[in-house]
């Protein structure tokens, strides 16, 4: 972001720049893989960056790095996604079979006659065309039925958007922000992006995630930011 003024809607941010990561995430349970969030589309493979007011590339595909660790698509059962902006469903389509879980009122707003902003067809065609599974949520989801993955509502950026809970073996709780925040230093300032849905529901769940953070003992990972990436194993390694 060569512009990151956009971050703060009371000028928090005016005049500075921000690199910002898009980061998704594989979770194994059993024998089932849910990925959380799709990243940005593959039309930006390789691609300069520039010095527009947001500029973005990608390095590799989701497919491409799935086949690191010896999976393909249709090994994914589902996604998972946090909310309808396209860094967070831009590789949607190269998951056709996996069943869709998205928050109601995100969901809702796709099947409008035109789409919200960040959410340009075809992101979600494949499924708004009836041709794959979804599951529309509202409130909590327990993911897999035994609290070891949940999707948190917390709208406020988009109208239905989520953060996953995972519980690790080894390493405990962990919060997967999506877009409640998207860098750590704006917790200080409660500092809410020009382009969230509802700015009192935004720090609403900015609320409700530091204090699930604080009473589960949680470590929260923030997904757009750099210095959130080593928090857990780089992969293709797991973390436990």
């Amino acid at each position: 972001m060569n512009d990151a003024s956009p971050l703060s809607d009371t000028g928090h941010f005016d005049g500075e720049a921000r690199r910002m990561e898009v980061s998704c995430y594989l979770i194994r349970h059993g024998t089932d893989y849910l990925l959380f969030d799709a990243g940005l589309e593959t039309s930006l493979l390789g691609r300069k960056l520039n010095d527009r007011p947001q500029s973005y590339t990608l390095a590799s595909s989701l497919v491409d790095q799935l086949a690191v660790i010896g999976l393909e698509p249709d090994d994914i059962v589902s996604v998972a996604v946090s909310h309808y902006h396209f860094d967070h469903a831009g590789q949607l389509a190269s998951f056709p079979k996996a069943k869709l879980i998205i928050g109601a009122a995100d969901w809702a707003a796709l099947q409008q006659p035109k789409p919200p902003l960040g959410a340009e067809p075809p992101l979600f065609d494949h499924w708004l065309k009836g041709d794959g599974e979804v599951q529309t949520i509202v409130g909590d989801l327990d993911v897999f039925g035994d609290g070891t993955v949940r999707m948190l509502s917390m709208p406020g950026h988009s109208p239905g958007s989520y953060a996953l809970l995972v519980k690790l073996a080894e390493k405990g709780p962990v919060l997967l922000s999506g877009d409640i925040v998207h860098l750590q230093e704006q917790w200080d300032h409660s500092n809410i992006p020009v382009w969230n849905a509802d700015r009192a529901d935004s720090l609403a769940s900015m609320d409700r995630m530091q204090k699930t953070a604080e009473n589960l003992g949680a470590e929260i990972i923030v997904g757009h930011d750099p210095n959130d990436l080593d928090k857990l194993a780089t992969f293709p390694a797991p973390s436990d």
